[in-house]
């Protein structure tokens, strides 16, 4: 964990929102034109438009296996996305999952990206997650069953 020390107390971040003499909240405009508008946690806002430009999916892993070849340790997945077809992707879930959890699950993975090449393997896909108190993969997955290829938004 990285510990950084202020030595000023400005405000790292302007707050997007604002309130009126009525009370209700407005969005506060920037400063300076081109000055982006921050979150609460500092980083850039984005817009619907940019949200929606990325395509999440819903997807039924149907094939994982071993992937030595990766620096870290990893599983090679076949992911069936319905109407879209079956995609691969790498993941590191080695430490979490065991092949057998993960036949037939579903998941969320970014479909719209660029295919990685990661070490002798071609990922198609990225496959969702949030990590745990080992900061360790646990994949994202819908409460209840969705068609294949079901868009998240």
């Amino acid at each position: 964990m990285k510990v950084v020390f202020r030595t000023s107390l400005k405000p790292r971040f302007k707050r997007p929102f604002s309130k009126s003499a009525g009370g209700k909240r407005q969005r506060k405009e920037p400063e300076i034109p081109g000055e982006p508008i921050l979150t609460s946690l500092g980083e850039k806002m984005i817009s619907a438009e940019d949200f929606h430009k990325v395509e999440m999916r819903v997807g039924r892993i149907v094939d994982v296996q071993d992937y030595p070849e990766a620096k870290k340790p990893s599983y090679k997945l076949a992911i069936d996305f319905g109407s879209f077809g079956i995609k691969k992707s790498s993941a590191q879930l080695c430490s979490n999952y065991s092949k057998e959890e993960l036949i037939n699950r579903l998941v969320v993975a970014v479909t719209n990206f660029h295919p990685k090449q990661i070490g002798n393997f071609m990922s198609e896909v990225l496959v969702l997650g949030l990590p745990d108190e080992k900061v360790e993969c646990v994949l994202l997955k819908p409460e209840r069953e969705v068609e294949l290829g079901s868009r998240v938004y």
